[in-house]
């Protein structure tokens, strides 16, 4: 059975780039690697954290602080990527590309899960 966090495009998206950063990370020059590279996979880790966070809150107070700290979380990442490109950290655009459009991608989804309320479908009548 999946939790309820998995069944959100979100989460779909945080894991995805998580996934991104980790191979991202695996090619990185030792010089970074070991730095930037743990703080990049750190966030993204985070991310997908205060996604499940924000997934389980019962409690719609809960709930929007968990997703005030993934918005700042993926604001914190964002700038963490930027900065890992231009360091050269990335292998090519290309890869910098796929993870900045997920990031953007989450943050906007965490703008809009935001905005929901809780046990709120997204069907309109």
């Amino acid at each position: 059975m999946k939790h309820r966090a998995e069944r959100l495009p979100i989460w779909r998206d945080a894991t995805r780039l998580l996934l991104e950063i980790e191979q991202a990370v695996r090619k990185f020059l030792r010089y970074h690697k070991y730095v930037l590279g743990s703080d990049l996979r750190r966030q993204a880790m985070t991310l997908c954290r205060w996604v499940t966070r924000a997934a389980h809150a019962e409690a719609l107070e809960t709930r929007e602080q968990a997703l005030s700290r993934l918005t700042l979380a993926v604001e914190d990442l964002k700038l963490s990527i930027q900065l890992a490109k231009e360091l050269e950290a990335f292998t090519g655009f290309a890869e910098f590309a796929r993870i900045a459009e997920l990031a953007v991608a989450v943050g906007k989804q965490s703008g809009g899960v935001a905005q929901e309320r809780p046990g709120q479908g997204t069907a309109r009548s």
